[in-house]
């Protein structure tokens, strides 16, 4: 069940944009500002296929900032598996771990170990931002300014202001992934209130732009929610496929910065 695989990254990433909150001119990294998440955030969800409970995926910032190369950074973690019910089906242990700058909201390391049916794959790559270089356990090569992976695109996309959005807005992203840098897109499409699993929630309502082929059939048929609040947790992300339905939901959380203002 490759399609899996696209939902766990659906979640992870849904998008950053090109623009930065502000910009100093006097230091090596921009500044952008976080008012969005902080040390000790655990995000935890629940993978539907159809009408069934599938998978798990685990996202937990840890308790104290990590050290590279001298700066700060958010040690952050996403781990997804599937239930040992499904394993049959679709197999996946998978471990994206990200250590994203305090200050510029970048990520400055990236580290990756999948385990997807018979596929393996391990990854390491370091960020040099300000040569715009990133040097990889399999390969090194130059990539744009502020790149994000598919863990800190999260992270940074959190902290982006939609109050004067409108509707049919595109937002740019950079992502790395896999020894490629992809340029996509996600768009603004509105509001919504939904049901969930934590109660009634208040969202922001986006759509990532999907490569359409063998598991999409067209570039939208991915949406994501996210609270509509200074927090802007991911809730839900939706996706039809050409065999059903997938759809990640959030169970449980703990950490946030800010009140979960938007929970009804």
């Amino acid at each position: 069940m490759k399609a899996i695989k696209y939902l766990f990254l659906g979640l992870i990433v849904f998008g950053a944009s090109a623009y930065t909150n502000q910009t100093d001119q006097h230091a090596a990294l921009r500044y952008s500002a976080n008012q969005a998440f902080t040390y000790g955030e655990e995000l935890n969800y629940r993978v539907h296929y159809g009408f069934i409970n599938a998978a798990s995926i685990k996202i937990k910032v840890a308790d104290k900032p990590a050290d590279i190369k001298g700066r700060s950074t958010y040690n952050i973690e996403a781990k997804g598996r599937t239930y040992s019910s499904f394993d049959w089906a679709y197999r996946v242990r998978d471990h994206f771990e990200t250590y994203l700058d305090s200050q510029s909201i970048a990520p400055l390391k990236y580290f990756k170990s999948v385990e997807e049916d018979k596929y393996k794959d391990v990854d390491l790559v370091y960020y040099d931002h300000e040569k715009k270089y990133m040097v990889g356990k399999k390969k090194s090569m130059a990539m744009p300014s502020y790149v994000q992976d598919i863990v800190s695109g999260m992270f940074y996309a959190r902290t982006i202001d939609f109050n004067s959005a409108y509707v049919g807005q595109t937002f740019p992203i950079d992502i790395y992934l896999d020894q490629k840098i992809y340029n996509l897109k996600f768009k603004y499409v509105g509001k919504e209130v939904i049901r969930t699993d934590v109660g009634k929630v208040r969202c922001i309502k986006l759509q990532p732009q999907l490569v359409v082929d063998r598991v999409f059939k067209d570039e939208d048929d991915m949406t994501i929610w996210v609270s509509d609040d200074l927090n802007k947790v991911p809730i839900r992300v939706q996706a039809d496929i050409y065999v059903g339905s997938l759809k990640v939901d959030l169970t449980s959380y703990k950490g946030l910065r800010n009140s979960f203002s938007s929970k009804q």
